[in-house]
């Protein structure tokens, strides 16, 4: 079945361009052209993947996103025109995976969607490689942290946390590497899975956001810790 993407923009031509590319490409296309649209649409239709504009008539695209990731969690790919780092920054904090800086090329667009969906399917494979293996142990516990990669859950002191994919993906790889670190670069290659046309500042917002849903002490972390000067790793227990 081929993928649905809903695209979120309030420029008619760049909806029309969109979606002939990616309609060319296999893809299934919803259209909506302001941001109470968009909301509605994404609930209603629940696509596997959203680009959004920033700016929209109605509800601008960064409460669009805050509203859909309450319910969804199928990337969002964030499109601006605006080049100043918060407001790529706050997308990201506020639950989109990736952002796209008007004027765009479709090649890249084309290139990131392919990529969030793989993802998808990747994770879905190895979602039934797990219960395929059941000797393979799906439970990592570090001190009051359970994290079930098989049920895709985390919990701190038997409540369950709610994260995004990739925050599940961040915490889920560097505590399978307990103790090791990895660079900024190791992680988008490891955990976001392809070649990054952004920066790095990608990773810091996504471990800042993650650290507050796990972190119960913000003053002292004890599970996503940083190596000054090098990069990100996971407390041993």
């Amino acid at each position: 079945m081929n993928a649905s993407i809903l695209v979120v923009d309030d420029e008619e031509n760049i909806v029309e361009i969109l979606r002939s590319n990616l309609e060319r490409e296999g893809y299934s296309v919803i259209a909506a052209y302001d941001g109470i649209e968009a909301v509605e649409l994404a609930l209603q239709e629940s696509p596997d993947l959203i680009l959004l504009d920033c700016m929209l008539p109605g509800m601008d695209g960064f409460d669009v996103c805050r509203r859909i990731r309450r319910e969804l969690s199928a990337p969002i790919l964030m499109l601006t025109a605006k080049s100043e780092e918060i407001d790529k920054v706050l997308g990201l904090e506020l639950g989109a995976d990736d952002y796209i800086t008007k004027p765009f090329s479709m090649r890249e667009v084309l290139a990131r969607v392919k990529a969030q969906l793989r993802r998808i399917d990747l994770t879905e494979k190895q979602i039934l490689n797990d219960q395929e293996e059941e000797e393979r142990s799906h439970l990592i516990e570090v001190g009051d942290l359970a994290i079930d990669t098989e049920a895709y859950e985390v919990s701190l002191n038997g409540k369950q946390i709610k994260l995004t994919l990739r925050e599940f993906e961040l915490v889920s790889f560097l505590a399978a590497h307990a103790g090791q670190v990895f660079t900024r670069e190791e992680l988008l290659e490891h955990v976001w899975g392809y070649q990054y046309f952004g920066d790095v500042r990608t990773v810091d917002v996504t471990v800042r956001r993650t650290r507050e849903k796990l972190e119960p002490d913000q003053g002292q972390f004890k599970y996503l810790l940083t190596k000054r000067g090098v990069g990100y790793y996971f407390g041993k227990p």
